[in-house]
């Protein structure tokens, strides 16, 4: 019976001549041969070049070192005929050690230059070295600047196309998303006064107890009214709400449109002509901008509940002194401005939520940087359009 002839392999990416399976270890160790001739320097790869072999640390160690040493002499003529067999790890090496550049003189199989191709093609520079000491400095300013007018560009043009949906609204109410916004009243309100009446309640007391032990002091009891009622009023309750409902609302309004970018629900709305300021930042603005003065209000009233029981248990102030006196200490203009102020926390917080939202890109570390920075800004903003108000009505009320 005959032998079976001995079986020959071949590359499967370059279809070139691999040579018999048994060969000695020797001869297939990727390794190259520099030579210096009348016609310049010339380099020959031989061995294999796969990740087989480029795995043993030796193997890469001794290999790395050759070809940094024969970048160092100078450019060459390179000739990857003999090489063995080529795939994707060994083109990387030698991609690299060409500084990413092909070679002036290169000698190889149509295979092995489909794979250089593809590496080449694949392979992404790194990024530049930014600048360092004052210049550095400066250009990071220079962006951080280039950034934040690009925010703002896009919360004005927001800004302004509320502001068309609503005179659309007006002029059609028929064709207003109503079931939307009756949706975003019930998710954004009704389901955020446990946590609101919780922390409101909760600073009031605080807030008593803490002022209690200064009156005490003085004999000026009766005066933890005066000061509970105007800062709840006036300051803690909108600016309680408001950071509450940034921190809830806000994340999830973002979270929500940023998810629509990621599932392309965004570019489908688009496809159909249906309009994004329209359908998701106008409803969830008229809601937050109607729900705001409520959940204030509400947070308000537990906090003065609190502050009541604590001033009873600390002072000895009744809950009927207390509910006598509040009017008389907390002027009604008091309450109107508290109100204003939550409406444009309100409007604020929605617009912030959706800005963010629109400006997710299509994957989930986008998504996690917007809800982050929708939260942070709505919080920020809120507190800086609140000194704003304390600093321009700050003869009403007082």
């Amino acid at each position: 019976m005959m032998g079976k002839p001995p079986c020959r392999r071949y590359d499967d990416p370059s279809g070139q001549f691999a040579g018999d399976d048994v060969r000695s270890m020797e001869h297939s160790q990727p390794r190259i041969l520099r030579t210096d001739g009348p016609q310049g320097a010339a380099v020959q790869v031989l061995g294999r070049w796969t990740v087989a072999q480029l795995s043993v640390p030796a193997t890469w160690a001794s290999v790395s070192s050759a070809l940094d040493q024969s970048a160092a002499q100078g450019p060459a003529a390179w000739d990857l005929r003999l090489v063995e067999r080529l795939d994707h790890l060994g083109a990387l090496l030698l991609w690299n050690s060409w500084r990413r550049q092909w070679p002036a003189q290169l000698q190889s199989m149509p295979g092995q230059r489909a794979v250089l191709d593809r590496v080449a093609q694949l392979t992404v520079d790194p990024p530049a070295t930014p600048a360092t000491g004052w210049l550095g400095q400066f250009l990071a300013l220079g962006g951080f600047v280039l950034r934040m007018l690009g925010h703002l560009r896009d919360l004005v043009r927001l800004v302004g196309q509320l502001m068309l949906d609503l005179v659309r609204l007006v002029r059609i109410p028929r064709e207003g998303p109503w079931r939307d916004i009756s949706g975003h009243l019930y998710q954004i309100g009704a389901t955020a006064m446990p946590i609101t009446a919780l922390v409101g309640f909760l600073i009031g007391v605080v807030l008593a107890y803490l002022t209690s032990q200064q009156l005490r002091q003085f004999g000026a009891d009766a005066f933890i009214v005066d000061i509970l009622g105007l800062s709840l009023i006036r300051e803690l309750g909108p600016v309680l709400a408001a950071v509450l409902l940034a921190g809830r609302s806000g994340s999830a309004i973002t979270a929500q449109i940023g998810v629509m970018r990621v599932t392309e629900e965004l570019d489908a709305m688009r496809v159909m002509g249906i309009p994004h300021g329209f359908r998701l930042v106008m409803p969830r603005a008229l809601a937050l901008a109607v729900v705001m003065p409520l959940i204030s209000v509400w947070t308000t009233l537990m906090a003065l509940a609190g502050g009541m029981l604590a001033a009873d248990l600390a002072l000895g102030i009744t809950p009927g002194f207390f509910m006598n006196a509040l009017p008389k200490a907390v002027d009604v203009a008091n309450l109107t401005l508290a109100l204003s102020k939550s409406v444009v926390f309100g409007v604020l917080i929605a617009l912030i939520g959706c800005h963010f939202g629109l400006r997710v890109k299509p994957n989930t570390e986008s998504l996690g940087q917007g809800t982050t920075a929708s939260v942070v800004t709505s919080i920020t903003v809120v507190i800086l359009v609140d000194a704003l108000f304390a600093v321009v009505f700050k003869n009403v009320g007082i």
